[in-house]
C-alpha cells in the first residue's frame, strides 16, 4: 500500500468491513509503540458537544432583544419561518 502525497490511504474493504468502519465513520489515529492505530470514534462523543452548543445558544441570547430572550425555540422558529 502506498501514501498519496496528501497522507491519503486506502483502508482495504475487508478490514474496513472486520473494523465496521462506514463511509462517515469518525476515525482516531494513535501512535503507539512503534505503531499506528486506528480506531472507530465511540458514539458518546456526540453528547459531549451539548455543553458548547448550550453555551453558544447562551451567547447568542445574551445579544438578543428582551422579548426575545423570554420566547421559546419553538416560539423563535414559529416568528423566523414565514407563513
Amino acid at each position: 500500500m502506498r501514501m498519496t502525497e496528501k497522507g491519503q490511504v486506502t483502508i482495504p474493504k475487508g478490514i474496513r468491513a472486520a473494523a465496521g468502519f462506514q463511509p462517515g465513520s469518525e476515525l482516531t489515529f494513535v501512535f503507539e509503540a512503534g505503531r499506528v492505530v486506528v480506531s472507530k470514534e465511540a458514539k458518546s462523543t456526540a453528547a459531549d458537544k451539548r455543553p458548547a452548543l448550550r453555551a453558544a445558544a447562551a451567547r447568542a441570547r445574551a445579544h438578543m432583544k428582551p422579548e426575545f430572550k423570554a420566547m421559546s425555540s419553538a416560539d423563535i422558529m414559529a416568528f423566523i419561518r414565514p407563513v
